[in-house]
């Protein structure tokens, strides 16, 4: 089994250097044969953080900021403990560089205006406001947590900054590399940091950590962090997601094959707003903890988002970290 597995991988890195990408330990990288390296091919062999110099403007002086992008919430509460508390647990790590916050939703930040008299800034704001204020050097940290449509937005924006910088560079999610050969698995490490806030569980217990969902593709991460789970042997803790899949229907059968009786219910998104006060832990009938109830469940709800944990917000310091490393010394 093991030699055929590694005559699988060498093929499929034999395949990829036909195409002029060859695989390293870190990352794939461009085959040292290619002279004529395209963008399209630069773009498309580019894995992990991305990074840009931009060759007209290498005399400026360094002067480096990082920039959180997050979609925001209206709830002031969670904001604070969440959002807030990882933007001023970035801050702390790099106390020589100043750290902004861009929303991405714009619905969130006409609703935050609107009812608090708090101006949020989007993406381009920020990033004028960088560029008006002589910044030549922007790390871009998402505070997303799978690389799925927000984080391709995220994406998406940075890169169209890239005549305006001298570099910039975009931070990976919470999750990203898998552990495949020569790369961490973050989504391990993302369950480590997870589990400390599971409650206590006996053999009739089992917990539901809520995700998001997403019709990207990216939704596929769910089901790794299922196989992670049960390699971990938390065999009590199922993931599933309010807008895509897996979702409710396909964990109940699960939890009653099992016999679990009680079961806890958890967000796994960076703050606990209307998805989890109301989604999850509402008091309508077609909130999860009503669905589960009215199943036979007996439900408890945990309501914080994984911006209170200090683990998860340790990991996003990471993204930070590695995002600087990117700017050339």
């Amino acid at each position: 089994m093991k030699k055929s597995m590694k005559a699988i991988l060498s093929a499929s890195v034999a395949a990829l250097c036909v195409f002029g990408v060859g695989f390293s330990a870190s990352a794939y990288e461009l085959n040292a044969e290619v002279k004529d390296v395209t963008p399209a091919l630069r773009e498309a062999s580019t894995i992990g953080v991305w990074h840009h110099s931009n060759p007209d403007l290498q005399n400026l002086k360094n002067k480096d900021a990082i920039l959180v992008m997050t979609f925001g919430t209206t709830f002031a509460n969670t904001r604070a403990k969440t959002i807030d508390a990882v933007e001023a647990a970035i801050q702390k790590a790099h106390p020589d560089i100043p750290v902004f916050e861009a929303y991405t939703s714009h619905i969130i930040i006409d609703r935050v205006k609107a009812k608090e008299g708090i101006q949020k800034m989007t993406p381009e704001e920020a990033f004028s406001k960088l560029k008006a204020e002589g910044y030549t050097r922007v790390a871009v940290v998402s505070l997303d947590v799978i690389p799925g449509m927000e984080y391709s937005y995220d994406s998406i924006i940075t890169k169209m900054q890239m005549s305006k910088f001298k570099e910039l560079s975009l931070a990976t999610p919470l999750m990203y590399f898998q552990g495949t050969e020569g790369e961490p698995d973050q989504v391990v490490d993302f369950l480590n940091a997870v589990k400390s806030q599971f409650p206590v569980m006996g053999k009739e217990d089992a917990t539901l950590i809520m995700a998001h969902g997403t019709p990207h593709p990216g939704n596929a991460y769910y089901s790794v962090i299922q196989d992670r789970i049960e390699k971990l042997g938390m065999n009590n803790v199922f993931v599933y997601s309010v807008e895509g899949r897996p979702n409710l229907d396909d964990v109940i059968p699960k939890l009653k094959a099992k016999g679990f009786k009680n079961v806890t219910l958890m967000p796994i998104m960076m703050v606990a707003g209307d998805h989890a006060n109301n989604d999850m832990a509402g008091d309508d009938p077609d909130s999860h903890k009503s669905i589960l109830t009215k199943a036979g469940f007996k439900v408890n709800t945990y309501i914080h988002g994984l911006g209170e944990n200090e683990n998860v917000r340790a990991l996003y310091i990471q993204r930070a970290d590695e995002a600087l490393a990117a700017f050339k010394k």
